[in-house]
């Protein structure tokens, strides 16, 4: 049986080619973090959301000659919060896949490492500071997280639930979200 190679380019992977892991912490961690399909796994992605909004809110305020001038310290120590976090949880799912390097190479994983490492790079490299305004590339791990297309049926659901419900739809939301 031939050894199976990766091609040379970015790759979409699904849990199967990354390598599920069977069982212990690994397996815990895998389902928290790649599926939504449980309370944990909501909780993590509804947060990632926020962390990732808030991040692309710091970037564009940062981009605001008023408001750097002003607010410098605190937009710095927002990025480096967000670029830390991202970083762990870049590392977790790294950690957490049987296969990785599968991980690293796919699509989502490139767009992962592009997101945190405009930061490291401008402190490594100086002159590359213009470069940290690709952070904005966060915002798309965002389609990762609401995977539109998967959840065309239920977001059809919901809408009807709503019409039916009415006015109070609106201020039940998270409750019916996640419950």
């Amino acid at each position: 049986m031939a050894a199976m190679t990766l091609p040379p380019g970015p790759v979409a992977l699904g849990p199967r080619e990354l390598g599920r892991p069977v069982a212990g912490w690994r397996l815990r961690m895998y389902t928290v973090i790649f599926e939504a399909d449980t309370r944990a796994g909501r909780a993590f992605d509804f947060t990632l959301i926020a962390m990732i909004l808030a991040s692309v809110a710091v970037v564009v305020l940062d981009s605001m000659a008023a408001v750097h001038a002003q607010h410098a310290d605190l937009l710095l120590a927002l990025e480096w919060f967000f670029t830390l976090a991202f970083t762990v949880e870049y590392v977790a799912r790294l950690a957490c896949v049987r296969h990785p390097l599968r991980y690293a190479r796919s699509a989502l994983g490139i767009i992962d490492l592009l997101a945190i490492l405009p930061t490291y790079l401008a402190v490594l490299v100086p002159g590359l500071h213009a470069l940290i305004d690709v952070r904005v590339l966060r915002l798309l791990r965002i389609f990762r997280l609401f995977k539109l297309g998967a959840y065309v049926s239920e977001f059809a659901a919901l809408q009807r639930r709503w019409r039916h419900r009415g006015a109070r739809s609106w201020s039940s939301w998270p409750s019916s979200c996640w419950s």
